[in-house]
Order: structure tokens, then C-alpha cells, then sequence
């Protein structure tokens, strides 16, 4: 067996099995589950319709590079979004079945291993699947803190110049999970300056990018930074999305990788061999969802109602705020983050993930510590019936 799945840490949810085993909660109460980032809302009709329309397409083959006509609304969707002035859909564009799979194995297409010392940096608390894909490519994760300090951005300051150059990929996550932030243009210039001097890639995940809740201020995107910043051709940048969250369809596994054309054109090489094409009629059911806003807005709409429902609730001894992003409350707690938890799921029957688990120690702290990742993916009513236990057991602490 390869030697470095040893080196691999148990996913946050195993830890948060094993930290409520033996827990039983109040049969009083239905259970409420706040603790994956799952998408609940209907999946729109008319993307089920084209997804059906398309059953055909399960009989043949599909290319690896995608059908030409989802690369080009794909295009089409990042130059309206991000007011870019073009985008080659054939270089700069490639479909992917959904953003995790693709920030795996990007890592394992850009980082070489010779000699033992590659470095992949990530924001911390982050996305698990960041430091695995650095393990299983050979080189080691440092990591970035985010923490209320630097308003729940990553921290480029953290490393010396002498670790920067042993850096070989950077993810970045905006709007952030679980801290909901937003990359500035000034962290976009700092990031790219590095990128300049020390030569490494840039992961971008912004699977969260359509879920914000001011309507007239969407999120900063990587390429629209890199094109305000004069980076013609997306230098050394590559940034991935994906449906599952903005569309509702986090079963299609459906996203895409966009960007530097050099780094895509050998990435796409790495995946006709990985053998990750996807099916054509997933191809034709995600045309329909780029080329359509109207269900993206409304999609929005039914979150911010219930960050206005729910953030009024959570008082002190709680801390809580509005994110610029995404849909997660980063809750912090005056007790021990996993002992919250813990009475949070015997005493209310709501499941939360303690913020520690999504985080390392570095940098003599663990940001995670003391905070609990609430996600609010369910029912709006539900959503309501949890923050208000919530709360009861916030004023008992």
C-alpha cells in the first residue's frame, strides 16, 4: 500500500462520530443536523428536465475535455459574472465532476516531490481535502491561520520568505469555509506578488461564490482580481467551482477549473489518464444551470432569510456574525468547542462540528478552538427550531 494514506488524518466527520458515540439525545426533541455543508433545497425543475432529456448520452463515452458547448457556457457565465473581457473556452476552461475531486487531484498534476521538501499552504481552519491532496502528492502542508484577528482571512504573513520557497501550490477558499470571508483585491496583490517571486500555483475554490447576501456586492472572484491586476492570461492561477451549492445539485458533481492555460493544458493531460470525464448527460443538465440566474438569485434569497432569522437568536455568551459568504454560521463558544458539541447533541438533539476539527495547530494555536461550524442548510423552520436550543444552551453556560 502506498505508504503515505498513513500520513492521513481521520475526515472531521469520523471525529465527530467517535466524539458523540455512546451520547444519547433527548427523545423529546427531533433531531436536527447543522453539521454538513450539504445543500437541502429542491433541485431546480428545469435542470432535472434537461438531466432527463439527455438519458441518451448514458450510452456513449464522454470526452475528457467536455463537450465544447458546456465549456463555452461555462465561459459565458465567468465573463458575466466576473466582468472579464474574454475567456477562451477551449484553453482556458475545463470541465470537472465536481470542485472536490478536482482540487485533489490538481495537486497531484502540479506539485513534483524530488527531494522531499515540495510545501502546499492553506488557509487554517480549511477544507480537509487541501492538506490530503498535498500528502498523497508527496509534499507537506503549512498553514495559513485565520482567525477574528485578520477577520477570518488567511494570514500571508505567517511564513518566512525561506519556507515561501519550498511553497509549490497555495489554495485559497473564498468565500471562506467556514469563516464565510471574502480575499481582498490587496490579499489577491500580496498572493500574486509571492506567486511572482516564488513561482507556485494557486488552487482557488470558490465553491461558495453565489451564496452571499447582498445582492448588489457579490464576492471578489480570483480572475476578476487577476484582471483588475493587469495579470493577462491568468498567470500560474487556476480556479475551481462548481454547481452542487449554487445550483442545488451537489449530486451531479458537476463543477469546473478555469484559468492559466499552461496549467490546464497539463492538467487535462493527468486527467485523461485518471479517467474523470463526465457523463454527457450530467454535461447537458449543467448547460442549462450555468446559462440560467434566475434560480441562483432565488437560491440566495432563501439563505439571507435565514441569516435574518437565525443571527438575532444567538446572544451572548455566544458570538456570532453576518459572513460575507457561503452558508455557515462560525459560532464561538465560552466552553471547549467539543464539549459544546457534545451537550449541544445529548441535551438538544442538534449536530454541530466542533470548529477544531477543521483546523491544525500552527503558529502556537489551533483558530478552531472554541468555535462550532453551524450549517444552515436546513428547512428555514428548522433552522429556526435549532438556534433557538442553541441558544438555551448557550444561556446555561
Amino acid at each position: 500500500m502506498n505508504p503515505r494514506l498513513g500520513k492521513l488524518q481521520p475526515y472531521p466527520f469520523e471525529k465527530l462520530r467517535a466524539l458523540l458515540s455512546g451520547v444519547t439525545p433527548d427523545p423529546a426533541l427531533a433531531p436536527i443536523d447543522l453539521s454538513i455543508g450539504e445543500p437541502k433545497h429542491p433541485t431546480p425543475e428545469f435542470v432535472r428536465a434537461a438531466l432527463i432529456r439527455s438519458l441518451d448520452g448514458l450510452a456513449v463515452y464522454p470526452p475528457t475535455a467536455g463537450l465544447p458547448a458546456l465549456r463555452e457556457a461555462i465561459a459565458a457565465w465567468l465573463m458575466r459574472r466576473y466582468r472579464l473581457p474574454g475567456i477562451d473556452p477551449h484553453t482556458q476552461v475545463l470541465p470537472v465532476n465536481g470542485s472536490r475531486e478536482a482540487l485533489f487531484s490538481f495537486a497531484q498534476a502540479v506539485i513534483d516531490p524530488a527531494g522531499g521538501g515540495a510545501l502546499v499552504a492553506c488557509p487554517n481552519p480549511f477544507y480537509q481535502i487541501y492538506e490530503g491532496a498535498a500528502l498523497l502528492a508527496g509534499a507537506s502542508p503549512v498553514f495559513l491561520n485565520a482567525t477574528a484577528a485578520n477577520g477570518h482571512r488567511m494570514d500571508l504573513d505567517a511564513l518566512p520568505d525561506t519556507t515561501w520557497r519550498a511553497v509549490q501550490l497555495v489554495y485559497t477558499c473564498s468565500p471562506a469555509n467556514p469563516g464565510g470571508s471574502v480575499l481582498r483585491l490587496s490579499d489577491w496583490q500580496r498572493l500574486f506578488d509571492l506567486s511572482e517571486r516564488h513561482g507556485f500555483a494557486i488552487a482557488a475554490d470558490e465553491c461558495y461564490s453565489e451564496l452571499y447576501c447582498d445582492e448588489a456586492n457579490p464576492p471578489l472572484g480570483a480572475l476578476e482580481a487577476a484582471q483588475q491586476l493587469g495579470r493577462a492570461g491568468f498567470p500560474r492561477l487556476a480556479v475551481f467551482s462548481s454547481l452542487s451549492k449554487r445550483s442545488n445539485v451537489p449530486g451531479m458533481r458537476s463543477g469546473f477549473v478555469a484559468g492559466d492555460a499552461a496549467l490546464l493544458e497539463r492538467f487535462l493531460l493527468y486527467r485523461t489518464y485518471h479517467g474523470s470525464a463526465m457523463s454527457l448527460a450530467v454535461q447537458q443538465a449543467s448547460i442549462a444551470a450555468w446559462s440560467d440566474e434566475t434560480h441562483v438569485r432565488a437560491n440566495r434569497q432563501l439563505y439571507a432569510g435565514k441569516y435574518r432569522a437565525v443571527l438575532p437568536l444567538l446572544g451572548a455568551p455566544l458570538e456570532t456574525y453576518l459572513p460575507e459568504g457561503g452558508f455557515y454560521l462560525w459560532l464561538r463558544t465560552p466552553v471547549d468547542d467539543c464539549e459544546f458539541v457534545r451537550r449541544l447533541q445529548r441535551d438538544y438533539n442538534v449536530r454541530a462540528l466542533p470548529g477544531s476539527y477543521l483546523a491544525r495547530t500552527a503558529h502556537g494555536e489551533n483558530p478552531g478552538e472554541n468555535f462550532v461550524r453551524l450549517a444552515l442548510v436546513a428547512p428555514l423552520a428548522e433552522c429556526l427550531e435549532a438556534a433557538g436550543r442553541i441558544a438555551q444552551l448557550g444561556s446555561r453556560l
